[in-house]
């Protein structure tokens, strides 16, 4: 199954018509025909809306793996508009030592939830 058909079918799963995802994301209905026609793929770029819009995360759009599997990589997609890129930069910049203050006040929080 290609990414453009699981998409198509995430949609009609959603009780969504493509016309109503179409004007929810901008994306003609004309590409999502593309899609399964042509067998053609949605854009990278389209890809956040897409994900959005159908509360779906973006590993399960491109490999069709319900399982998150984002616990068992190396790496993780972050979004620039997203809080989270905004800590992760702000951390980067930072020394070892405010690195592991860092971690030092992150691990007192998990414990005050234990």
């Amino acid at each position: 199954m290609t990414i453009g058909e699981r998409v198509l079918n995430l949609i009609h799963d959603a009780g969504m018509t493509q016309k109503e995802f179409s004007d929810k994301t901008g994306i003609p209905q004309s590409t999502m025909s593309s899609w399964r026609g042509k067998k053609q793929n949605p854009s990278i770029d389209k890809l956040q809306v897409i994900c959005d819009t159908l509360n779906v995360d973006p590993y399960y759009v491109l490999s069709g793996t319900k399982t998150n599997s984002m616990l068992n990589t190396d790496y993780v997609v972050v979004y620039r508009d997203d809080d989270e890129y905004e800590l992760l930069m702000e951390y980067r910049k930072m020394d070892v030592s405010r690195r592991d203050r860092i971690k030092g006040y992150l691990q007192a929080l998990q414990d005050l939830d234990d």
